[in-house]
Parts: structure tokens; C-alpha cells; sequence
């Protein structure tokens, strides 16, 4: 791609990242094109449809929490590394009002190469947790990733502050700690 129009097509899923999470999935193109100062040819030759568009504004925050998986594994306590990631996962799910429900409509290989990245991104801070005893051997992050996607649905309509406290309370349980 040449430079101006790998430009373009980064100011286009800027946009649209910031246009989803305010309007959710079916925010105004024309709007969209307009935020990122593109014409609306240039946002349809990138992409002709919406859902390639919604395709690479997901990608582009899978990417991201992944790399933010990263960072955090330098986190001083595993748990508290894992949670927060997790919570992270959570409120962009729970944030980009739409986009998980539009993108289930996807062929399956799409959304489960972005699953797979994110069980892969989160396996290691759940290994260093498992390994430093504030985890279950038995839990898999592919369950986990399950768990803040569920959660993030059930939340939508009641927003992020209520997906973050459904995810703590599924996270520390409901009963008293036993010793």
C-alpha cells in the first residue's frame, strides 16, 4: 500500500474505532469519512462493506489488547496482571456498543483467529498466576475470554461499570474466603 493511502486507511479505522464506541456498530459512514477527512470513495475503495470496516476496527483492538497482555506480565503480582487484562478485554467489549453482536454474523474463522489471538495473548499472564498459586491449574483461558465476552453482552445496555463489577464478582466468587 502506498504511504498516503496506508494514511487514509489508518485515519478511516480511527475514526470508526472512536465512531462505534460513541454510536455503536452502525455509526454513520459518511460521518466516519468526514472524522477522519476522507472523502467517501477513499472509505469505500478501503472498504466496500461495513462489516470489513467493523472487521478492521476489531483486529485493530484485538492487536492492541494483546500487546497490552504484554506490558502487563511485568505487572508485580500475576493475579492482579490477569484481572486487570481481563477487565481491559471486558470494557472494550462492553464499550464498542455493537461490534460483538455484528461481527457474530462473520464467518467463524474471523472471529475465532481474534479469539485465538487473545487466548494466546492472555496465556502467559494466566500461566505466571497459575504458577504463583493465585489461580486453578484446571482454568484455561479460552474459558476466561468466554467468561468477559459473556459478561460484556449481558452488560451492554447497563454499560461498563456494570460489565467491571459482574466480572469482579465472577472473578472473587460469591462466598467467604476459605483458608
Amino acid at each position: 500500500m502506498r504511504a498516503d493511502a496506508q494514511r487514509n486507511y489508518d485515519l478511516v479505522v480511527k475514526a470508526a474505532s472512536e465512531a462505534i464506541a460513541r454510536d455503536g456498530a452502525y455509526a454513520s459512514l459518511e460521518e466516519i469519512a468526514r472524522s477522519a477527512g476522507v472523502g467517501s470513495a477513499t472509505l469505500h475503495r478501503h472498504f466496500p462493506t461495513r462489516w470489513s470496516l467493523l472487521q478492521a476496527v476489531f483486529r485493530g483492538c484485538v492487536r492492541n489488547l494483546a500487546a497490552r497482555a504484554g506490558d502487563l506480565l511485568a505487572a508485580p503480582d500475576a493475579l492482579d496482571g490477569l484481572t486487570t487484562w481481563l477487565h481491559e478485554v471486558t470494557a472494550y467489549a462492553t464499550t464498542t456498543r455493537g461490534l460483538a453482536d455484528s461481527l457474530l454474523n462473520e464467518p467463524p474463522e474471523e472471529t475465532e483467529a481474534c479469539g485465538a489471538m487473545l487466548v494466546a495473548a492472555g496465556e502467559p499472564l494466566l500461566r505466571r498466576a497459575v504458577d504463583e498459586g493465585s489461580v486453578r491449574p484446571d482454568i484455561t483461558m479460552a474459558d476466561l475470554i468466554i467468561l468477559a465476552n459473556g459478561i460484556s453482552l449481558a452488560a451492554q445496555p447497563m454499560g461498563a461499570a456494570k460489565a467491571e463489577q459482574l466480572l469482579t464478582l465472577a472473578l472473587k466468587g460469591i462466598g467467604r474466603s476459605q483458608p
